[in-house]
Order: C-alpha cells, then structure tokens, then sequence
C-alpha cells in the first residue's frame, strides 16, 4: 500500500485534474482562437473541442475527487453511525457553501479586472469572469486540499488488515489466497457480492437520480422558456427575456443553496423527528415529486398571465411574467433545496453503514454506489431530449418523468429499504436508539 494511504493519493490527483479541466473550459475560446478558430464567426468547433474535452475531464475528476473524501468520511468515522451521518451531513453543507460562493461570484460583472488578462480577442467580459472565477476556485482547491491531506490523518492500509476481514479467503497458513485483481473486475466482483440492503439502496438511489437529473440539467433553460418565454434562438429580444429567465434561474438555485446548506445541518433532528434516515429519505422523495409537478402548474400559470406589448412596426412581444408567478418559481427552487440535502448526504451515510456491517470496503462500495449515480445521469442526458421533442418540445416531460422516479423511489426506501443497524424505531415509534 501507499505510505501516503488509500484515501489521499486519489484525493490528490482528483484535485489536480479538476484545476487541469477548469483551465481548459476557462481557456477554450482562446485555445481555440490561437488553433485556427475565425474571431468573429460562430461556431468555433476548435473552443467547442476544447471545451467538451475539459468538461469530460471534469466530471471524471469530480467523481475521482468525492468518492475518495467521502470514503475517506467513512474511514475516520469508523463503526460510529452517527458519526458518519453528521460528516457526510457536513459533506453535504459544505458542498452547499461553495455552490453559495460560486453563484455571487459568478454574478459580480466586474472580477475580470482583478486579473485584466484574462480579457482577450477571443473572450469578452463575461468569458473573462468566467474565467477569473475559476482561476480563484483553482487557488482554494489546491490550498484546502494540501491543507486537508497534509493534517487530516489516514489510518494506514496493510495486506494484515484486507486479510482480515476475508478470512474465508485465507488458507491454512493464515496467508490469503486471493490476487490482485484488475479495477474492473474488483467492480464486478464487489456488484456479485452486495447483499440485499446495498441493492435495494442502489435502486432507491437510481431512481432518485432519474428524479433529479432532468430539473439540474434544465432548471435555468426552465424559467427562461417556460416561465419569462423567451426563446434562446429566437428574435433579440426573445433571447434577452430567456437571458433574463436564466438569471432568474441562477437566483434560484443560489436560494436553493442556502436551503441546502441550512437543512444539512439539520439532517439529525428531521431524522429524529420522522423517526430514521430512511423515512426521511422516502418522505422527501415525496417532496421532489410534488416540487416537480409544480412546475406543471407554474409553467401554466406563466402561459395563462404571458403579457405582450406592442413596439414600433406593430409586432408585438412578451413582456416577463408577474411577480407572484416569479415568485413562485423561486420559492420552488428553494424548497426543492430540502429534498437536494437529503440527496447529498443520507444514500452516502446509508452506503457507509450497510458496508461496514457487511464488512466491505468503503471506498469500492461507494464507487459501486456512484454508478447507480453516473449510469441516470447518462441515460438521463441522452433519452430527455428526443423525449421532449415527443410531446412537443419543453422540459415538462422530462419534469413528469422526475415526478414518477421521485414517488417510486420514496416507495421504494418506505417499503423495501431496510432500517440501517441501530436505527430501527422502537414498537412505541419512539427514536432510534442510534438518535440518542
């Protein structure tokens, strides 16, 4: 094993990776400028490659990146459950603070001249605070991630201790007879060998994605086409009413955020009072279904009140919506901030405590719970599109598929979802002793 531990050397790299994409999505425009991209004509297939590129390498080094912290969570958590509820809990609030971070920086106009550099041929202001926002976000990454591995201790891995716990696997010199095995094979090896709980936690988790997934990919394209009506291909002013729904969008989730964050913090009293975590992730899931049949009844309500004016030459253009249907959207984004911090935090918890009861590794079984993360994600991004465009364009269908996911799986983790050890309310339906 790494003297440097388990947990730390991909914790490391993943940093790393995630600085080396942000750099790329930041520099596309110019790279592709200085590859041969014509200035002033769109679009630039050189930037676009660039940028598809580096946005790959996000999303992996992201995935490389939190696994680890989370296994790492687990780690230091040991066989405490409450412990590894609240860290992932934290996991979840910080994750909230940077997003709260991100969005007010990304909304101050004027942080390219804080690095004037950055105001190029190729990139104009907005690209030039894009920019500056990530050469600041490179900056906190590597300095708390070399704080975080150089005084958070990792307890060393040795061949005595993974032959512990495989004592089945052991001859009779006490010497373990497995081999190293390739990654994928690990993978396949650690799915054939789940027990039930971990299943039934993968499903749960899949059709909570498939539930999330089409709002965060579409949430903004939402409130500037169905909500203000603008049309982001269409005549000026159209795409300026869908630029201003956009930051309507963006307003939201930062209010999302700060939901979030705040009910992170309280994941230990909500479970106390639903009596366990996992009533409380069936009930909010009952929660993101309703937010998500809501934006049914807000996008009707914007087209009932869509308001038009008449400008010079006679034609006429929407106006945005009232004020109560925008508020309405907004109070949608941050209540659906509840059901987000559950999300990030109790299929994490849950995955850690089924696993170390069952005597697995964390770090593989949370992988393998990635994938039940990663796999909707893809499907997701594929199939909503031509699945829109079925029922005529809009994000609505893809919102009622979130709808549908969403109350199986609060079904699902009510009925089929076991109480994790120690978590199991009395017959009085009083708290689980783990609460106390």
């Amino acid at each position: 094993a790494s003297r440097f531990g388990r947990r730390r050397p991909f914790i490391a790299a993943g940093a790393a990776f995630v600085a080396v994409a942000v750099f790329l999505i930041g520099f596309a425009a110019d790279i592709g400028q200085l590859s041969g991209d014509p200035v002033a004509k769109s679009p630039k297939p050189r930037a676009i490659a660039v940028f598809v590129v580096g946005f790959w390498i996000l999303d992996v080094a992201n995935n490389m990146l939190q696994g680890p912290c989370r296994a790492l969570l687990a780690d230091l958590s040991g066989a405490n459950q409450k412990k590894t509820r609240t860290a992932n809990a934290l996991f979840s609030f910080f994750m909230a603070v940077g997003n709260v971070l991100g969005y007010a920086a990304g909304s101050y106009t004027h942080l390219y001249k804080i690095f004037p550099f950055t105001k190029t041929k190729a990139c104009d202001v907005y690209c030039a605070n894009l920019k500056s926002c990530f050469f600041i976000s490179i900056v906190l990454l590597l300095t708390l991630t070399v704080l975080a591995l150089t005084y958070v201790r990792e307890k060393q891995w040795s061949a005595e201790q993974g032959n512990t716990t495989a004592g089945d696997d052991e001859d009779e010199d006490g010497k373990s007879e497995s081999s190293p095995m390739p990654f994928f094979g690990e993978i396949f090896a650690a799915l054939k060998n789940l027990q039930r709980p971990m299943w039934i936690l993968l499903l749960v988790t899949c059709l909570n994605w498939i539930a999330w997934f089409p709002f965060l990919l579409f949430d903004t394209d939402w409130m500037g086409r169905e909500v203000y009506g603008g049309d982001s291909s269409g005549t000026a002013y159209q795409l300026k009413l869908y630029d201003r729904g956009v930051r309507a969008g963006a307003l939201g989730l930062m209010l999302n955020s700060v939901v979030l964050g705040f009910t992170s913090l309280g994941v230990e009293a909500l479970a106390r009072g639903v009596g366990g975590v996992k009533r409380l992730w069936g009930i909010v899931n009952f929660v993101l279904a309703f937010c998500l049949c809501m934006t049914i009844l807000i996008t009707k309500l914007a087209e009932s009140h869509r308001r038009f004016a008449t400008v010079a030459g006679g034609a006429t253009i929407p106006l945005p919506p009232p004020g109560g249907i925008k508020a309405g959207a907004l109070a949608l984004f941050a209540v659906m901030g509840v059901p987000q911090a559950i999300t990030y935090s109790i299929p994490f918890a849950m995955a850690s405590i089924f696993c170390n009861t069952a005597g697995a590794g964390q770090g593989l079984s949370l992988g393998v719970l990635n994938l039940s993360i990663v796999i909707p994600q893809m499907v997701v991004s594929v199939a909503s599109g031509p699945w829109d465009a079925l029922f005529g364009g809009g994000n609505l269908p893809a919102f009622v598929v979130g709808a549908v996911a969403a109350a199986a799986s609060g079904i699902f983790a009510l009925t089929l979802l076991p109480f994790p050890q120690g978590d199991i309310p009395s017959a009085k339906g009083l708290m689980p002793a783990a609460f106390h």
